[in-house]
């Protein structure tokens, strides 16, 4: 089973829901991807429109146990005295990149604009992501160097 690095590249993201009545949102993006999870930094103070433009790097099994090849983009709003705010979220499905890259030794989705799914499962705003998939390669125990099997003697 061949394994890999995903490699997402979270942009930005413009028309977000607002959730603060006074200042502006500061708002980050918690990345899942099967049992990985990985954080973006804290966009400060940059409201409904934030910019990130920070890479992300995800172990990738393909084909793997079970067919769920999405990566989950959940955008929160940091709070100081409360609980942080739930934005939006985004799915992409990976699936077709990853046999991609299998086959033919790297894939890329180009930088996309993906909708932003409100609690209500309304539309609200965008986000620019950008996705990369490259198996390792495999090391083989019988490599052969220049005609000659290498010898352990």
């Amino acid at each position: 089973m061949p394994s890999g690095i995903l490699e997402v590249l979270l942009v930005d993201a413009k028309g977000l829901a607002k959730t603060e009545c006074f200042g502006k949102m500061d708002p980050y993006v918690v990345i899942h991807y099967k049992n990985q999870e990985r954080k973006s930094s804290v966009a400060r103070r940059q409201g409904v429109n934030p910019v990130w433009n920070e890479k992300f790097n995800f172990r990738v099994d393909y084909p793997g146990a079970d067919d769920q090849y999405k990566l989950t983009f959940k955008i929160m709003d940091k709070d100081t005295f409360s609980k942080d705010d739930f934005v939006g979220e985004a799915t992409i499905y990976v699936k077709d990149v990853l046999a991609l890259g299998v086959e033919k030794g790297t894939a890329e989705l180009k930088t996309t604009k993906y909708r932003v799914t409100l609690a209500d499962r309304t539309y609200r705003g965008e986000i620019r992501v950008g996705v990369t998939f490259t198996p390792k390669a495999e090391e083989r125990e019988d490599q052969d160097y220049g005609g000659w099997k290498h010898s352990a003697y």
